[in-house]
């Protein structure tokens, strides 16, 4: 049976919308797992205090049959094909490419490597945006419905730099 799981895309280094294409690609070419939408493309300035340019950011829906380990585990792989190791470079630091699962169906998990929902998902406008673009009737586990959570982020600079699926992933 599919479990409904959305991921957000970050990154602010090379070309980004290239990696979220090819990031997208591998998504939809895991076992067991479809590619059911992806927001638009949105630019935020940076957390975590170092300086560097403004990430790009988008949320991808996805149907998939993987337990959420072996979800994680292929992410952290598409991860390294886009040449980030999480194990080096500064943790709030530039990259290409970042893969986190932020919702994985109405599950709450709390392990050493992993955390769903995503601890941070409600603080961030980069992650509720684009989540409420192609989920707005969403509920997140523990923090309630999506649209009441986006008055946390009013005030985050965001915007939008490109609309819709095209600009990310191209069905094949």
């Amino acid at each position: 049976m599919a479990t409904r799981v959305f991921i957000g895309l970050g990154g602010n280094q090379g070309d980004v919308v290239a990696a979220f294409h090819s990031a997208s690609a591998a998504l939809a070419g895991l076992p067991k797992t479809r590619v059911t939408a992806i927001s638009s493309l949105y630019a935020s300035p940076p957390w975590g205090g170092v300086v560097q340019d403004d990430y790009i950011n988008a949320v991808v829906e996805i149907d998939t049959a993987l337990p959420a380990e072996a979800l994680l585990e292929a992410l952290l792989a598409i991860e390294r094909a886009h040449g980030r190791d999480r194990g080096t470079g500064l943790r709030w630091g530039p990259r290409l490419l970042d893969c986190d699962i932020l919702l994985y169906g109405d599950v709450k998990i709390d392990t050493p490597q992993l955390q769903i929902p995503h601890p941070r998902m409600a603080e961030r406008a980069f992650v509720l945006i684009p989540l409420a673009e192609i989920a707005p009737e969403l509920t997140v586990p523990g923090l309630g419905a999506l649209m009441p959570l986006m008055s946390r982020v009013s005030e985050q600079p965001i915007r939008r730099i490109a609309q819709g699926i095209a600009h990310v992933y191209q069905p094949q």
